[in-house]
């Protein structure tokens, strides 16, 4: 990971107890872990999907071989095609227990196979590259866990920037007018359809944001970093030549819900809750009802779509 002016670097391997971990992460600690057996599986497993989906083209200058219609209409399939596929899950769930995870605790949200194009070919939809933000901004609950994982080679110019000093001070924005029910509804669904310009509703920055000191991430393929869903972050936005592909997935624990535990909420006003995507890492059971309730606000009832189903691909 490379730093940019005087601040503390991440931990890296960390050796806490998995309940130490979390509330170092809770506490504003990041952690980048050197990639392990299970992780250069999932990498490998994925770039194999993204490869197949481009047919013999190289994914990462696909963006020079078609016109965005066209790669827009190759990606859009291939995200709920990687989330649906039976062994995305168990290889998740295999990262985590590497890691010392107790998967009875542990409940594992949809991941994300994130795309950031060079140059501007994409800059919208399935393609957005985000402004500084925190997760926390669209629903997560205080208590999450993110992982982000580089599928190939890392630049400085084609990664991800987090931005710790802004860790416990507020960041003025408008997560006031999201509400993830109505995301679920419709932002999530129309990805796709944002191909020129990104209409969607999503919670925009409402300050300038210094741009200095910040990490950029700078991981080897199956390397993954560790965060908390309250960290500020953002895309860097790509000049490489390349697209810059990813996997990013989330965790809650249980136990930490139960309780309380969690980062601090500094600046997130949004609506709804994203609990219920959240799915145990044994068994894939939902979390309880009595759990979710006491996130819950009741903003449901307003735009019916509690939790999203990724479409399902069409049949020849």
């Amino acid at each position: 990971m490379v730093l940019k002016d005087a601040i503390n670097l991440p931990t890296q391997n960390p050796r806490y107890s998995d309940a130490e971990r979390r509330q170092r992460v809770f506490d504003g600690e990041i952690f980048v872990f050197s990639p392990t057996p299970a992780s250069l599986e999932f990498a490998a497993f994925t770039r194999e999907i993204v490869e197949e989906a481009f047919g013999g083209v190289d994914p990462r200058y696909a963006q020079y071989e078609m016109p965005v219609e066209d790669y827009v209409a190759i990606v859009a399939p291939l995200k709920p095609r990687f989330i649906r596929h039976p062994r995305t899950k168990a290889l998740i769930t295999a990262v985590l227990a590497g890691i010392g995870c107790d998967l009875n605790e542990t409940y594992v949200d949809v991941p994300r196979l994130r795309t950031v194009t060079s140059d501007g070919y994409l800059t919208a939809g399935v393609g957005y590259p985000f402004p500084p933000h925190r997760d926390t901004w669209y629903s997560a609950p205080m208590a999450q866990l993110n992982f982000w994982m580089p599928l190939y080679d890392l630049t400085e110019d084609s990664t991800m920037a987090i931005h710790p000093t802004y860790w416990d001070q507020p960041v003025r924005n408008s997560s006031r007018v999201y509400n993830y029910y109505e995301w679920n509804a419709n932002g999530r669904a129309n990805a796709a359809k944002q191909i020129k310009q990104d209409t969607r509703t999503m919670p925009q920055l409402e300050q300038e944001v210094a741009p200095q000191p910040r990490y950029l991430v700078d991981l080897p393929p199956g390397g993954f970093l560790l965060m908390s869903g309250a960290q500020l972050h953002s895309t860097v936005a790509n000049t490489s030549g390349r697209t810059r592909y990813s996997v990013d997935f989330r965790t809650v624990n249980i136990e930490d819900l139960r309780r309380g535990q969690g980062a601090q909420n500094h600046d997130a006003e949004c609506t709804g809750t994203a609990l219920r995507d959240f799915l145990r890492g044994t068994d894939a059971a939902a979390l309880p009802d009595e759990v979710i309730d006491t996130y819950d606000d009741g903003t449901g009832a307003a735009y019916g779509q509690l939790i999203y189903t990724p479409p399902e691909e069409p049949t020849h």
